[in-house]
């Protein structure tokens, strides 16, 4: 887990002030990847005490934007947020409970996968989720 002069660094590298709502939220996302707004929001409150909801959103808006955090929204999900960023990671998302996994890349270099036809776009990300039965739901069907 990345230190406060960690993420003190990493916001004035992306031209960000440092703010202790940035500084919380950034850590929330460490300490819980994928985690949906909501969660995130109780995660800043645990951290700070009074923060509001729209305070958060704005802090991971800028982060996104920025670049230190990435935005996925799993089709059929509410937007959840992570901050392992700079790479074409994938995800595996489980049907019964929505546990997320990252998955890496099963081959080659981003975008990992190579269109049949690109149609003339420059293309330098590919989205792709794996949709299953997380460790702990298998388990418990098997019971």
């Amino acid at each position: 887990m990345p230190t406060t002069s960690d993420f003190e660094r990493l916001l004035r590298e992306a031209a960000l002030r440092v703010t202790r709502p940035r500084l919380a939220v950034l850590a929330a996302v460490h300490e819980h990847p994928h985690a949906d707004t909501d969660s995130l929001i109780g995660a800043v409150r645990a951290d700070l005490g009074a923060v509001s909801h729209q305070a958060v959103y704005d802090v991971l808006r800028a982060l996104t934007t920025a670049g230190l955090l990435r935005r996925i929204e799993p089709p059929g999900s509410v937007a959840r947020y992570e901050a392992r960023v700079g790479d074409n990671h994938h995800h595996a998302v489980c049907r019964s409970c929505g546990a997320i996994a990252d998955v890496d890349c099963a081959a080659g270099s981003a975008p990992c996968l190579t269109a049949s036809d690109d149609h003339g776009f420059t293309i330098d990300e590919a989205e792709v989720i794996y949709w299953g039965t997380c460790p702990d739901c298998s388990t418990a069907l098997k019971s």
